[in-house]
Protein backbone atom coordinates (compact mmCIF):
# COMPACT_ATOMS: atom_id res chain seq x y z
CA UNK A 1 0.00 0.00 0.00
CA UNK A 2 2.60 2.32 1.04
CA UNK A 3 5.18 1.56 -1.63
CA UNK A 4 4.18 3.81 -4.18
CA UNK A 5 4.53 6.86 -1.98
CA UNK A 6 8.22 7.01 -2.44
CA UNK A 7 7.61 7.84 -6.42
CA UNK A 8 4.49 10.06 -5.58
CA UNK A 9 5.73 12.01 -3.00
CA UNK A 10 9.26 12.77 -4.83
CA UNK A 11 6.86 14.04 -7.98
CA UNK A 12 5.23 16.59 -5.60
CA UNK A 13 7.88 19.58 -6.28
CA UNK A 14 5.34 19.35 -9.79
CA UNK A 15 1.63 20.42 -9.57
CA UNK A 16 -0.47 17.21 -7.82
CA UNK A 17 -2.10 15.86 -10.65
CA UNK A 18 -5.89 16.37 -10.92
CA UNK A 19 -6.13 12.44 -11.54
CA UNK A 20 -4.52 11.65 -7.81
CA UNK A 21 -7.18 9.45 -5.70
CA UNK A 22 -8.79 10.34 -2.97
CA UNK A 23 -6.63 7.37 -1.21
CA UNK A 24 -3.33 8.89 -2.75
CA UNK A 25 -3.80 12.16 -1.44
CA UNK A 26 -4.19 11.02 2.38
CA UNK A 27 -1.18 8.65 1.83
CA UNK A 28 0.69 11.80 0.81
CA UNK A 29 -0.65 13.52 3.95
CA UNK A 30 0.21 11.14 5.93
CA UNK A 31 3.84 10.74 4.95
CA UNK A 32 4.30 14.29 5.05
CA UNK A 33 3.27 14.53 8.54
CA UNK A 34 5.47 11.55 9.70
CA UNK A 35 8.61 12.94 7.29
CA UNK A 36 7.77 16.19 9.73
CA UNK A 37 7.76 14.22 12.97
CA UNK A 38 10.98 12.49 11.81
CA UNK A 39 12.16 15.93 11.16
CA UNK A 40 11.98 16.68 14.95
CA UNK A 41 13.71 13.65 16.13
CA UNK A 42 16.99 14.20 13.75
CA UNK A 43 16.94 18.33 14.61
CA UNK A 44 18.80 17.91 16.94
CA UNK A 45 21.53 15.13 15.42
CA UNK A 46 20.95 12.37 17.51
CA UNK A 47 17.78 9.43 17.11
CA UNK A 48 16.89 8.28 20.25
CA UNK A 49 15.14 5.13 20.77
CA UNK A 50 12.44 6.96 22.54
CA UNK A 51 11.93 9.69 19.79
CA UNK A 52 11.46 6.61 17.42
CA UNK A 53 8.77 4.95 19.61
CA UNK A 54 7.07 8.32 20.55
CA UNK A 55 6.66 8.63 16.48
CA UNK A 56 5.19 5.24 15.95
CA UNK A 57 2.93 5.76 18.62
CA UNK A 58 2.03 8.91 17.34
CA UNK A 59 1.36 8.01 13.81
CA UNK A 60 -0.51 4.94 14.60
CA UNK A 61 -2.76 6.70 17.11
CA UNK A 62 -3.12 9.58 14.70
CA UNK A 63 -3.87 7.57 11.35
CA UNK A 64 -5.26 4.30 12.91
CA UNK A 65 -2.71 2.34 11.07
CA UNK A 66 -1.67 -1.55 11.45
CA UNK A 67 2.06 -1.95 12.78
CA UNK A 68 3.11 -3.18 9.69
CA UNK A 69 2.00 0.30 8.22
CA UNK A 70 3.29 2.20 10.80
CA UNK A 71 7.03 0.47 9.62
CA UNK A 72 6.32 1.31 6.34
CA UNK A 73 5.12 4.75 6.69
CA UNK A 74 8.34 5.44 9.42
CA UNK A 75 10.63 3.96 7.05
CA UNK A 76 9.38 5.94 4.27
CA UNK A 77 9.39 9.62 6.73
CA UNK A 78 12.61 8.98 7.41
CA UNK A 79 14.04 8.43 3.89
CA UNK A 80 11.76 11.28 2.48
CA UNK A 81 13.21 13.59 5.37
CA UNK A 82 16.91 12.53 4.83
CA UNK A 83 16.78 13.44 1.02
CA UNK A 84 14.45 16.49 0.78
CA UNK A 85 15.95 19.76 0.24
CA UNK A 86 13.44 21.95 2.76
CA UNK A 87 10.83 21.15 4.97
CA UNK A 88 8.49 23.39 2.90
CA UNK A 89 7.88 20.45 0.64
CA UNK A 90 6.30 18.92 3.84
CA UNK A 91 4.43 21.80 5.19
CA UNK A 92 2.73 22.62 2.52
CA UNK A 93 0.84 19.48 2.22
CA UNK A 94 -0.22 19.42 5.74
CA UNK A 95 -1.10 22.76 5.67
CA UNK A 96 -3.30 22.35 2.62
CA UNK A 97 -4.51 19.48 3.49
CA UNK A 98 -5.63 18.95 6.96
CA UNK A 99 -7.98 20.83 9.18
CA UNK A 100 -7.31 24.03 11.51
CA UNK A 101 -7.45 21.21 14.11
CA UNK A 102 -5.63 18.62 12.53
CA UNK A 103 -2.52 20.85 12.08
CA UNK A 104 -3.20 21.89 15.81
CA UNK A 105 -2.65 18.01 16.64
CA UNK A 106 0.36 17.68 14.49
CA UNK A 107 1.81 20.52 16.58
CA UNK A 108 1.47 18.85 19.66
CA UNK A 109 2.89 15.60 17.82
CA UNK A 110 5.57 17.84 16.88
CA UNK A 111 6.08 18.63 20.85
CA UNK A 112 5.79 15.21 21.69
CA UNK A 113 8.62 14.24 20.17
CA UNK A 114 10.62 16.92 21.38
CA UNK A 115 10.10 16.01 25.01
CA UNK A 116 10.17 11.81 24.65
CA UNK A 117 13.81 12.34 25.57
CA UNK A 118 13.70 14.23 28.63
CA UNK A 119 15.65 17.21 26.76
CA UNK A 120 14.68 19.89 25.46
CA UNK A 121 16.76 21.60 22.27
CA UNK A 122 17.16 24.76 21.21
CA UNK A 123 16.80 23.00 17.62
CA UNK A 124 14.06 20.52 17.97
CA UNK A 125 12.06 23.64 19.75
CA UNK A 126 13.31 26.07 16.61
CA UNK A 127 11.70 23.42 14.72
CA UNK A 128 8.75 23.25 16.06
CA UNK A 129 7.92 27.21 15.97
CA UNK A 130 9.24 27.22 12.69
CA UNK A 131 6.44 24.07 11.56
CA UNK A 132 3.36 25.75 13.45
CA UNK A 133 4.10 28.88 11.70
CA UNK A 134 4.38 27.24 8.18
CA UNK A 135 1.08 25.51 8.64
CA UNK A 136 -0.84 28.64 10.27
CA UNK A 137 -1.18 27.54 13.50
CA UNK A 138 -1.20 30.95 16.23
CA UNK A 139 0.77 31.55 18.62
CA UNK A 140 -2.10 30.85 21.52
CA UNK A 141 -2.43 27.53 19.98
CA UNK A 142 1.50 26.70 19.46
CA UNK A 143 1.57 27.77 23.51
CA UNK A 144 -1.59 24.79 23.95
CA UNK A 145 0.05 22.78 22.15
CA UNK A 146 2.95 22.46 23.89
CA UNK A 147 1.29 22.85 27.06
CA UNK A 148 -0.68 19.79 26.15
CA UNK A 149 2.41 17.72 25.29
CA UNK A 150 4.27 18.55 28.44
CA UNK A 151 1.47 17.45 30.25
CA UNK A 152 0.98 14.12 28.38
CA UNK A 153 4.81 13.91 28.82
CA UNK A 154 5.06 14.76 31.99
CA UNK A 155 2.35 11.84 33.07
CA UNK A 156 4.51 8.90 30.80
CA UNK A 157 7.55 10.31 32.53
CA UNK A 158 9.21 11.63 29.55
CA UNK A 159 10.27 15.02 30.34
Amino acid sequence: MLRSLGEFFRSMSRPEPAAATPQESERNLRLAAAALLFEVVRADGVVRPEEHTVLRTALRSVFDLTPQEVEELVRLAERESREAVSIYEFTRLVDEGFSQDEKKRIVELLWLVCFSDAEKHAEEEYLVRKIAGLLHVTHPEFIDAKIRARDAAGRTGNE
